[in-house]
């Protein structure tokens, strides 16, 4: 979608260039200094940081250190950030499957929330421009809670997987296992070659940085891809610090940014600007851009802002063995899985909590490592492990319902290292996400039971919230300026040449990872403001 407008992208952190600038991608298990483990001290040094699993020597490049951006934590909350060129698309699960008017209709059929002032009809175009670009792979499983898209063709499913997918359609009517639709390229489409990018090679070293381009990440394909216009000016080290509004001509007319290098700060000027800070830093930029229209934020007249800030219930954890299809195993390594849909309050309200929850599968098997013995019994043992019984696990995918308690503000005095006010992140769980867990837990207890599998476990990980990595809201859209901050073209309801399409503007969660729905909602906004520029009504 080439619109011929020069574009400056701010981003706080280093640059990031494709292939030149991923140190482990190709690195051995045994190149590492720490066999992969990153030094206790460090990880004593960073405790929010050190408590997630990419703070290892693989991906350590990719982490944001305490001190570099301290929030405060009002109630316990785990944030990933991702301040580097690319951002979180280098550290995504890959992970995108469509919504459908189930999940945009939600909030009026069960009376949480707002309305969503858009519906499937008005995201479908959109859906498949992104999918067509980025490369997405699936199957077309005809179900109308989960919209098929333009899908190459997915990765198959294993032996265990296959059995799992039959025992749920025989004995469930509304239950389906399928493939999982992810963002690899499973065959190569001439618009992929386009932009550089080869087939996926199913290395699962994904987090590390795809010198292959066989994932989508902006900086293997949508960076470059603007790069060739020639209109793309591209600054790191630039961290916003507030937008600004001018009050004669009664809108924004660009943002004011700090050089991390040299703190100094500098303005730039724009007549539209998207706010894609990821969405806990883009409510912080808007809560610091104040003026003498906007004291409280901008765009903050209904003082909305912040509040109803959500995020996905990934408490629920299954494991389980399968001691059948032992004459097979694996070949090769799967970068996706299979998915169980949501199947619960689909199509009416049937349980005593709101929403519902979609979960994936893993199925694997490896080596039942035997060191007894010693000399060449314990030799041979090692050498020639045998093989265990197939492996089996899922975790849960639930909607969190935005309550106003759970919010982000700022700090009154405490700062971070640039002047800039920390965040203050006030979020817990609900009695809701606590009786999905359960009906989780049973409800997978009860198809894994059915499937035959064995030692089957289920637990609740009680993880803080954010743990899944999908915060949202805040920055909410809605038909309502009284009850919202975005319009159906996510434009600021008071401030229209001011555009928010990441996960801020999800005025619910759904059960879908939701990184299509962004790409796709950013793609048909930023289609409409160029149109709207074009007839001088920004």
């Amino acid at each position: 979608m080439r619109k011929k407008l020069k574009t400056l992208v701010l981003e706080r952190g280093r640059d990031v260039k494709h292939v030149l600038d991923y140190p482990t991608a190709n690195k051995n298990p045994w190149d590492f200094e720490h066999r992969g483990q990153a030094p206790l001290a460090l990880k004593k040094e960073n405790p929010i940081a050190g408590n997630r699993g990419m703070f290892n020597e693989a991906t350590l490049h990719w982490v944001v250190m305490d001190g570099v951006h301290p929030f405060v934590e009002e109630k316990p909350f785990t944030w990933t950030r991702g301040y580097h060129v690319g951002g979180k698309s280098l550290m995504w699960a890959r992970q995108t499957q469509r919504w459908s008017d189930y999940d945009f209709e939600g909030p009026i059929r069960d009376g949480f929330a707002v309305d969503w002032p858009i519906r499937y009809a008005d995201m479908a175009p959109w859906y498949s421009h992104v999918e067509l670009f980025a490369g997405i792979s699936g199957n077309k499983d005809g179900l109308p809670h989960l919209p098929d898209g333009e899908f190459l063709p997915p990765i198959p499913l294993s032996c265990v997987e296959q059995h799992l997918q039959k025992v749920i359609t025989q004995q469930y009517k509304d239950r389906y296992l399928i493939n999982g639709r992810c963002a690899h390229i499973t065959e190569p489409k001439p618009i992929h070659h386009e932009q550089g990018r080869a087939k996926c090679m199913h290395r699962n070293l994904c987090v590390r940085g795809c010198p292959l381009g066989g994932y989508f990440s902006s900086n293997a394909s949508t960076l470059p891809w603007a790069a060739k216009t020639g209109k793309l000016t591209l600054r790191p080290f630039s961290t916003v610090h507030s937008i600004i509004y001018d009050e004669k001509k009664d809108k924004v007319i660009g943002v004011r940014v700090i050089d991390t290098n040299t703190k100094e700060m500098i303005e730039y000027y724009a007549k539209i600007i998207f706010v894609n800070a990821s969405a806990l830093n883009t409510n912080l930029i808007l809560l610091n851009s104040t003026s003498n229209r906007f004291p409280n934020g901008l765009g903050n007249d209904n003082g909305l802002l912040g509040k109803y800030i959500s995020w996905h219930n990934y408490r629920g954890r299954m494991q389980a063995e399968c001691d059948n299809f032992l004459d097979m195993r694996t070949k090769g390594k799967n970068p996706s899985h299979s998915y169980i849909p949501r199947f619960r309050n689909v199509f009416k309200q049937e349980t005593d909590f709101l929403r519902g929850y979609a979960a994936g599968i893993g199925t694997g098997r490896g080596f039942n490592a035997d060191r007894n013995g010693i000399g060449e019994e314990l030799k041979n043992n090692l050498i020639h492990p045998p093989l265990s019984n197939w492996g089996v696990s899922s975790w849960m995918m639930g909607e969190c319902v935005p309550e106003e308690k759970n919010h982000v503000r700022l700090h009154e005095t405490e700062t971070d290292p640039y002047g800039i006010p920390q965040l203050v992140i006030s979020a817990e769980w609900s009695e809701n996400d606590d009786k999905m867990v359960k009906d989780y837990m049973e409800q997978l207890t009860e198809m894994f039971t059915h499937a035959g599998f064995k030692n089957i476990r289920a637990t609740d990980s009680h993880a803080n919230p954010g743990s899944d990595i999908h915060e949202m809201g805040g920055v909410r859209m809605g038909n309502d300026p009284k009850t919202s901050l975005l319009n159906k073209w996510n434009q600021l309801h008071t401030c229209k040449n001011v555009f928010v399409t990441d996960g801020a503007c999800m005025t619910s969660t759904g059960t879908q990872n939701p990184s299509l729905t962004y790409m796709a909602i950013t793609a048909r906004a930023a289609n409409y403001a160029v149109k709207a520029l074009k007839k001088r009504n920004l």
